[in-house]
């Protein structure tokens, strides 16, 4: 896991090096280990590195190789590195490293852009052909990885994070109306390729983006799963496969030269991740859960759920207990890691658990994807007798936080857009063929879009904020195509995840299985006072929101007057989307 940074021009213009190392120290943290630059006239790629595979020099990036005339920058992990490279061997090429970013090099020489259908992992990388002067953009099929662009006239910049593109100067920083409208309707997600900030686009997942020396481009999108039934089975058949292949895809993420260690929260995914892991013979597994105080009636911690997990696989585990005094510094801190605004809570907790279980290990698997695929949060059995024609408006009544209507009494003017884009949008995703029920569709879509905009992004920028490569076997996209193809009704059933709950059960504790469902608890945001309220009261009333005047004066003040009773449909707090808007905007 790393950061990459890049410029392409296109003509006789030479890319601006400098640019690039003005990128490299915004990128430092999610590559502490070292750094690179390859400058290529026209193109030129920059590095930050983590050091996983290959701890030597020889796995150093931009990696080249003169003999195919092949630069690459890649951030991410490609599981099944050790067999391609086999297979590559068989064809007659050599290798000066064991690392897996000289497999995805090779393997682009080899099979070209096709080459991404053949890796099983996480990756955002670029490839240029010196003879050529193309350069290939690629990034994974769920999104794990990030990569973020802007475009100007003659040149186009890539990086793993905004703030770095914003760091190389010469983007417009305008807000863009319509990312806005899907900020405050679509529960804060923007969905790929637009963000908040006009200037910036990024490559939407499962996509390879190939760009010629004259600046011509093609996209395509290489995967996609298919939430329809190819083949009748039985319940227990559906069930039998889930474990197969979540085992699987736990076993190919301990792929590392150094520990793994498994953030535990004492759910039923993280605790399912543990549970196969000890199945498969792993000894001295180390596993986090991260507690806060309590506040506004809720509980800060689920340490009990945790500790029977931990005890029964006899894990090395670490509670993690955040006061009040590490809270509200890591409020201003979290803001700054954010490559884009995420409102969710829990972007607090990673990042606080990330700097802890960093000091610890350099890898950890996630659970992190479990509820996209399998049906698990509470706008799903809503939809569940739904006709298909009547599931965009189903799905919008029970996700959006607000109607269209209402933003007009709480957006200035300016910032208002005539169409609702947000509703448009899900309709013509609801739209599409496949996808057999509204249940499917709503999957479908959660998958592709909030899936990767909100906890994939929030996981990847919080543990990279500390150097902390974050691995989530739920989004091996195998297991995705088997939850796809499982029908609705298994994974709605015993209150959700119903085939993934049958799948755990004889492996995972039955209390754990059993549970209600629980959320990460962040009381400390879910219930604002005291020095966090004057935060967001702070935020609210700077100067730059003043100028900025994205919200009425008049819903501002009756937020601030009543800072915890105004609520969107799943019930976050509105007060804080707003404040956290603003100061992400104030931070950038």
């Amino acid at each position: 896991m790393c950061g990459i940074a890049g410029e392409i021009c296109y003509g006789d213009r030479r890319a601006d090096t400098e640019a690039i190392r003005r990128m490299l120290p915004r990128l430092e943290s999610r590559g502490p280990d070292g750094d690179g630059l390859w400058d290529g006239g026209r193109i030129a790629f920059g590095h930050r590195r983590l050091k996983i595979i290959d701890l030597s020099e020889a796995g150093a990036q931009p990696m080249t190789d003169e003999r195919l005339g092949l630069t690459v920058v890649f951030n991410g992990c490609v599981y099944n590195y050790r067999e391609l490279r086999e297979e590559l061997a068989g064809h007659g090429y050599t290798f000066v490293s064991t690392s897996d970013t000289e497999v995805i090099l090779k393997a682009y020489h080899r099979w070209g852009a096709d080459c991404v259908s053949r890796f099983l992992g996480m990756f955002a990388f670029a490839v240029a052909e010196h003879d050529t002067g193309t350069v290939t953009l690629a990034r994974d099929r769920l999104g794990i990885k990030p990569m973020y662009l802007a475009e100007s006239p003659g040149r186009l910049r890539f990086a793993s994070t905004l703030p770095a593109l914003l760091a190389a100067g010469g983007v417009d920083t305008g807000i863009d109306k319509v990312a806005l409208h899907h900020y405050m309707t679509f529960h804060s997600v923007v969905p790929a390729p637009r963000t908040i900030l006009s200037g910036v686009r990024k490559l939407p997942p499962a996509t390879v983006r190939v760009i010629r020396a004259d600046g011509t481009s093609t996209e395509r999108v290489y995967w996609e799963a298919s939430f329809t039934r190819p083949v009748a089975a039985t319940g227990q058949e559906w069930t039998e496969a889930v474990r197969d292949k979540l085992r699987q895809a736990v076993e190919r993420r301990m792929v590392a030269d150094v520990p793994v260690g498994v953030l535990l929260s004492g759910g039923l995914d993280s605790s399912f991740i543990v549970a196969l892991l000890a199945e498969q013979g792993q000894k001295g597994l180390t596993t986090f859960s991260i507690g806060f105080d309590s506040g506004g009636g809720e509980s800060g911690d689920e340490f009990a759920y945790s500790d029977i997990v931990a005890k029964q696989f006899g894990t090395e585990h670490h509670q993690i207990r955040i006061g009040q005094d590490r809270f509200l510094p890591a409020v201003q801190r979290t803001v700054a890691a954010m490559s884009e605004p995420m409102v969710s809570h829990d972007c607090i907790a990673f990042n606080l658990l990330s700097e802890d279980v960093a000091r610890h290990v350099k890898v950890v698997q996630s659970g992190q994807g479990a509820d996209e695929i399998f049906a698990g949060y509470s706008w799903y059995p809503p939809l569940a007798h739904v006709s298909r024609e009547a599931a965009a408006e189903a799905y919008a009544a029970e996700f959006f936080d607000r109607p269209h209507h209402d933003l007009a009494g709480q957006l200035n003017p300016e910032w208002l857009v005539d169409d609702d884009v947000s509703r448009r949008f899900v309709e013509e995703s609801f739209g599409r063929p496949g996808a057999a029920t509204a249940v499917d569709a709503a999957l479908r879509l959660d998958s592709q879009v909030m899936l990767v905009d909100d906890p994939v992004k929030r996981v990847d920028n919080m543990t990279m904020a500390f150097g902390l490569e974050a691995r989530v076997p739920f989004l091996d996209h195998e297991l995705v195509e088997i939850a796809a193809a499982c029908p609705p009704e298994l994974k709605l059933a015993h209150d959700g995840k119903g085939v993934l709950k049958d799948a755990a059960r004889g492996l995972v504790p039955d209390e754990i299985i059993d549970r209600p469902k629980g959320y990460f608890p962040v009381p400390g945001i879910r219930h604002l006072e005291g020095p966090v309220l004057d935060m967001v009261r702070d935020a609210l009333h700077a100067p730059a929101a003043r100028d900025r005047a994205l919200f009425r004066p008049e819903y501002v003040d009756a937020l601030l007057a009543d800072p915890n009773t105004p609520r969107t449909t799943l019930g976050a707090n509105q007060l804080w989307q707003l404040a956290l808007l603003e100061m992400w905007l104030q931070q950038w």
